[in-house]
């Protein structure tokens, strides 16, 4: 691969920005993991996201850096990478972050980053870019991974409800306020772990691009993935109320119990994605898990019409951003 001749100072800001991405990402995507301990009152909001906040930065040690190889090297070809088109994705990939977060909206900032990274390099040199294997893992788990946590949220509930069945409310809620704390850590645990990585991936993009860093390398400088994990826990820490609120009541009212099966079943499908190496959306999982528990008591438990919104804007994020991205793109190649 041919390194191109960045300057430092670029290359300095680049990376200050996809860090800026990388907070926004935890404060957007802090209601992932702590929406439903908040909404079953187990946790008040400020001890939900510093927990959220530690476990997120804990994962560091936790999960691999498969996602990063994939978002670094798997989506788009590394031979047209230069600092435009970084910067262009990153700037599709907050610009949405920034609508969504403002209106409440649940996006995926993952599908975000993956958008600009299509918008900017389809804007540079056309479809030949992308990485067509990479995307198609990518836009498979877009449907797989709200099916999977619907599916696991729902044979959860299904099984608490019959190892409980016996046992009086009071006493349901009492052991599930205990594990809801258990099961929300395991959340915060898979989303730090998912998706720090793909700011990890972009770093390590530009670093190889630059030349600072081999493309040979298996992994990048510790220091990239230890101010990766350290600005998502930040943000995670300064978490974005205003999509709790949709996350939390909106969908459907949860009890404890409703929690702990919801965060449970998406907390293994986001770990089950990262050991296989795929930038998922844990917006997507944690609300099909939601949904998920709310189904398996009744349909009509479910507001579908607020949920059919999330889905709208799943559907957007990825041409959204990339639109962005290439808008992006362009202004960087005149201001760069």
């Amino acid at each position: 691969m041919n390194t191109i001749q960045i300057s430092i100072y670029v290359v300095g800001m680049l990376v200050l920005m996809a860090l800026a991405f990388d907070f926004m990402n935890g404060f957007h995507d802090a209601a992932n993991a702590i929406a439903t301990v908040v909404s079953t009152g187990v946790l008040k909001p400020q001890t939900a996201v510093a927990m959220a906040a530690v476990f997120n930065f804990v994962a560091i040690w936790v999960v691999g850096l498969k996602v990063a190889a994939v978002v670094g090297k798997g989506t788009i070809d590394m031979h047209i990478v230069d600092h435009y088109v970084v910067f262009g994705a990153l700037s599709g990939a907050i610009l949405w972050n920034i609508i969504t977060w403002y209106y409440g909206i649940p996006s995926s900032s993952s599908h975000a980053l993956i958008g600009g990274l299509v918008g900017a390099a389809v804007a540079k040199g056309g479809t030949s870019t992308l990485n067509s294997d990479g995307l198609l893992k990518t836009v498979e788990w877009i449907v797989i991974s709200p099916l999977m946590g619907f599916f696991l949220g729902s044979l959860i509930m299904l099984i608490v409800s019959w190892v409980f069945v016996k046992s009086t409310p009071r006493k349901v809620d009492g052991w599930f306020r205990r594990l809801q704390l258990v099961s929300a850590a395991g959340y915060s645990l898979s989303h730090g772990g998912n998706d720090a990585q793909k700011t990890i991936g972009i770093i390590w993009l530009l670093l190889i691009a630059s030349g600072h860093v081999a493309a040979g390398d298996k992994s990048p400088p510790f220091w990239v993935v230890l101010s990766c994990y350290t600005a998502i826990s930040f943000g995670t820490l300064f978490g974005g109320w205003r999509i709790v609120k949709t996350m939390g009541q909106k969908i459907t009212k949860l009890k404890p119990v409703g929690g702990f099966c919801a965060e449970t079943g998406g907390a293994i499908t986001v770990l089950i994605a990262s050991g296989l190496g795929v930038p998922v959306s844990t917006t997507h999982t944690i609300t099909g898990a939601i949904v998920g528990v709310g189904s398996s008591q009744k349909m009509s438990a479910v507001r579908w019409g607020v949920a059919g919104n999330i889905v709208w804007a799943w559907i957007f994020t990825i041409p959204a951003s990339a639109f962005i991205a290439a808008i992006g793109w362009w202004v960087g190649t005149k201001i760069m």
